[in-house]
């Protein structure tokens, strides 16, 4: 069959303020040495980031009524991702972000996402199929029908979940094949510290992958049809800003399996798209081309994914 799009995406849009200092976060003040107004949101961000690296991405989560006043949506657009797709309303805004980033790349967000989540849950089954991926994040609970019908149409459900509201999140949780989780939240969720039995913990059979993300540390992977538990390193980079980088992660790990790849491969594509990102400021800015993920990965110095077994934090 064939669609018109990779990845297909609703959750978080945002505009963020952000504010750099000089000092550590945990420093108690310091002084603003750069000010900057980008945009975000986490699958919004990770649908840029699959336009970047050459992907057909849609956006179909709530936009404003008025086209000419939705800020948020029409940099969407700007940025390669199709919002044609997207149900409108006239309540529907973007999250506001005042993010702070320190000297050594580490940041602090505060939001205010008291606006409308999700999608419609009249979205057609048309719309769903025009992807064999979709990707969503924790406001998709707001949502759960159209998660349910996506995975009932065949798509790959990628799960970029960050909190938990209880069942509803259970249930978000249950419905994804694809988990793509913060090792933190991970660890609160599963009430386990280590990454292989959190990775067990969190298997079950309709699971095509859990994937755990560590930062700078890496990522660990169960995979369908794999005895072995990987840790793939993280490269090895000085941080400008890590503002988005595990928005690129998902995005790149989405792209990759609409094109075919094992989560395996995934990971290692995902895993240098982030790097790369952190290099330049702002959440978007350094997105990555394809080329150059290809190039990093190809390097003499490049990750090898590591079994879990020999693993040590």
């Amino acid at each position: 069959m064939s669609r018109p799009f990779q990845v297909l995406g609703f959750g978080a849009l945002a505009i963020d303020d952000i504010i750099y200092v000089d000092r550590g976060l945990t420093a108690g003040k310091g002084k603003v040495t750069k000010r900057a107004t980008d945009h975000g949101g986490n699958v919004a961000t990770a649908l840029v980031a699959v336009a970047r690296l050459g992907g057909q991405a849609g956006f179909i989560g709530w936009l404003g009524d008025e086209p000419t006043a939705d800020v948020a949506g029409s940099e969407l657009e700007r940025d390669g991702v199709d919002i044609s797709l997207a149900p409108r309303h006239a309540d529907a805004a973007p999250i506001r972000s005042v993010i702070t980033v320190g000297p050594d790349g580490d940041r602090f967000i505060a939001y205010d996402d008291n606006v409308m989540h999700g999608t419609s849950d009249a979205l057609p089954d048309d719309v769903l199929m025009q992807a064999p991926v979709l990707l969503i994040d924790g406001y998709a609970t707001h949502s759960e029908s159209v998660v349910a019908r996506a995975r009932a149409l065949g798509l790959a459900v990628i799960a970029d979940i960050e909190w938990t509201v209880g069942a509803a999140t259970d249930r978000i949780l249950a419905f994804a094949d694809h988990l793509v989780l913060p090792l933190a939240f991970a660890q609160e969720y599963a009430g386990e510290g280590d990454p292989t039995m959190i990775l067990d913990k969190l298997w079950s059979g309709d699971r095509s992958a859990v994937v755990l993300t560590d930062g700078e540390r890496g990522t660990y992977l169960r995979q369908r049809g794999d005895a072995i538990r990987w840790h793939v390193p993280a490269h090895q980079v000085q941080a400008v800003d890590t503002t988005g980088a595990g928005d690129c992660f998902h995005g790149a790990y989405a792209l990759a399996l609409a094109r075919g790849k094992s989560p395996l491969d995934c990971i290692a594509y995902a895993t240098a798209a982030a790097a790369i990102s952190v290099t330049a400021r702002g959440g978007r800015r350094g997105l990555p081309d394809h080329r150059t993920c290809l190039a990093w990965m190809a390097a003499e110095n490049a990750p090898v994914p590591l079994p879990m077994s020999g693993w040590r934090k």
